[in-house]
């Protein structure tokens, strides 16, 4: 059945003509249909990720829950429900405290470090005139390599007898065998490996801010340091606060380069060993799977709490702002 120009003129003449309450309803109810069509449409495009993310994620997640209610071993035969067992037995290994703070220590050195390093390399990236693009690439490409490719590098680079760092530098620092200097190594490895990523949010940033802010600045008479402090890092703020909660995130999660670099060990005097690694050890060495379960539960709502915290924090300082 179709509708003539005569009939749809006349259905626009009466919508116009209708009183303003009966317009409201009309557009609410045409929006309200709108919507629905497209969620109809839109949830056909939107199925397969819907699909594979509650197979690959929210179930692997739920039975990891279930299994540390359990002292299940890595072939899941003759599991048994053991109620909290495994969460007070987490809470109370010294060894879970001390990973948990290898961890911590080592979020507490990269993420200071690796925000004001990117954003330094990006304001030379920025502000630099020739060779623009190579400088951007250099400070890029290391972010680009797999993680095992970059801890090898540094593990040679370390190395006490061919390594080059004790040479070009004079120095005779056993960095991967002395406890006060490995996970300096791997802070080290991990800010050259991962600030191309900081810094290209930085960069995007700052190829965001008008232009005529620093116009009307120079007019003023403000020098560059005026203007870093009064417009680039205010501008900044709330991609550096992305940077950080990014970089907490990411370095409470360390693993990679941790193991590969200690040769897959938990570091001398055992100063290395990550959370991510000692959950490892004890689902795929110990064989305790719900043991592992449990101390992955506990990690995931710190991780949980950690990003909660961002959220609210920024909440609250938009709230302010207003």
């Amino acid at each position: 059945m179709t509708t003539s120009p005569q009939t749809g003129a006349h259905a626009i003449a009466r919508t116009i003509a209708a009183p303003a309450p009966a317009r409201a309803k009309t557009a609410a109810a045409s929006a309200t249909l709108r919507r629905g069509q497209g969620f109809q449409h839109g949830g056909w495009f939107v199925a397969p990720f819907l699909l594979l993310f509650a197979l690959f994620v929210i179930w692997p997640l739920l039975k990891g829950v279930y299994l540390s209610f359990t002292d299940a071993n890595i072939t899941g035969e003759g599991a048994s429900f053991v109620g909290l067992d495994n969460y007070r037995e987490a809470l109370q290994d010294p060894l879970v405290w001390d990973s948990l703070g290898h961890s911590a220590y080592f979020t507490l050195l990269v993420v200071p470090c690796i925000t004001v390093l990117a954003f330094l390399l990006a304001m030379l990236a920025h502000h630099i005139e020739r060779g623009k693009w190579l400088w951007r690439l250099c400070f890029f490409a290391p972010f680009l390599l797999p993680s095992t490719v970059a801890a090898n590098l540094w593990q040679w680079l370390f190395n006490p007898g061919t390594g080059m760092i004790n040479h070009v530098f004079g120095l005779d620092t056993p960095w991967l065998t002395d406890k006060s200097y490995a996970m300096l190594a791997i802070v080290i490895t991990t800010l050259w490996w991962t600030v191309g990523f900081s810094f290209l949010l930085y960069l995007a940033a700052l190829q965001g801010i008008p232009g005529h802010l620093y116009e009307a600045a120079r007019l003023d008479g403000a020098n560059a340091w005026h203007r870093m402090v009064h417009i680039t890092l205010p501008m900044l703020r709330n991609i550096t606060g992305l940077v950080i909660a990014l970089q907490i995130l990411a370095s409470l999660q360390v693993f990679d380069q941790a193991v590969v670099m200690m040769d897959f060990l938990p570091g001398p005097e055992e100063s290395t060993r990550t959370f991510v690694q000692y959950t490892l050890e004890e689902g795929f060495t110990s064989y305790r799977v719900g043991y592992a379960s449990a101390i992955s539960v506990i990690f995931f709502v710190i991780i949980a709490a950690v990003a909660l915290a961002r959220m609210w924090l920024l909440r609250n300082r938009e709230e302010s702002a207003r």
